[in-house]
């Protein structure tokens, strides 16, 4: 399997029989161009516009935009819902948690997460191998929060998304915390990626933090 970062909470992951896609952007929502990408299935986690541009794929894939049991080219994706503030939904509405069961591994993608996990959904998503998580705060929790969250799940690797970056429209982002912010928080610097390649065989024996770069095109 191979997971590359598209930006802001988007990543291709690429397995053996097929691609999924999660929280295609538009640029206006974010200031970031989309590149060119054809998937298989696309998740969306909540319907705002840097989350839910499904157009921005190409390949007619299978769109997952809520709750649920899916299955699509052998990929199992199963919906939580959670909500995108810590007032049940009042502020910002819902999420959705996507666990994604692909090449014998679970990743777990949190979307816009706004609060800590409750003791049903961390039953729902144990046994994560990769752990995606917003770590930006304002919108989404932030770096504390996501250091909780990271001890509370226990995966094999975090990849950190959803955070400040000089390419982000500061005029939206600009509060948000950095990647550096939540490394500091969890004091460790992290291995930096163009990609990440993994298989069963050589998950890490500990938690282990991966930056991955954005893909320009």
């Amino acid at each position: 399997m191979e997971i590359s970062y598209l930006g802001h909470s988007s990543f291709k992951i690429k397995g053996k029989e097929a691609v999924l896609v999660t929280d295609p952007f538009s640029k206006e929502a974010t200031g970031i161009n989309f590149p060119k990408v054809e998937a298989d299935i696309v998740t969306i986690s909540h319907n705002h516009g840097d989350h839910n541009q499904s157009l921005q794929v190409s390949g007619s894939p299978f769109i997952i935009s809520g709750p649920g049991e899916y299955e699509a080219r052998g990929v199992s994706v199963t919906g939580i819902s959670s909500f995108h503030d810590i007032n049940g939904g009042a502020e910002r509405g819902t999420n959705t948690i996507y666990l994604i069961e692909m090449d014998g591994l679970k990743i777990c993608h949190l979307g816009d997460l706004g609060h800590k996990l409750s003791d049903r959904e961390l039953q729902e998503i144990s046994g994560v191998d990769v752990l995606l998580i917003p770590v930006g705060g304002v919108y989404t929790i932030g770096p504390k929060e996501a250091v909780t969250i990271v001890s509370q799940i226990e995966p094999k690797i975090v990849i950190p998304m959803h955070y400040n970056t000089p390419d982000h429209s500061q005029e939206i982002f600009g509060k948000m915390a950095t990647v550096y912010d939540f490394l500091q928080e969890i004091g460790e610097n992290g291995e930096s990626l163009a990609k990440l390649s993994l298989s069963r065989d050589n998950l890490p024996a500990e938690t282990k933090i991966v930056v991955l770069e954005r893909r320009n095109g």
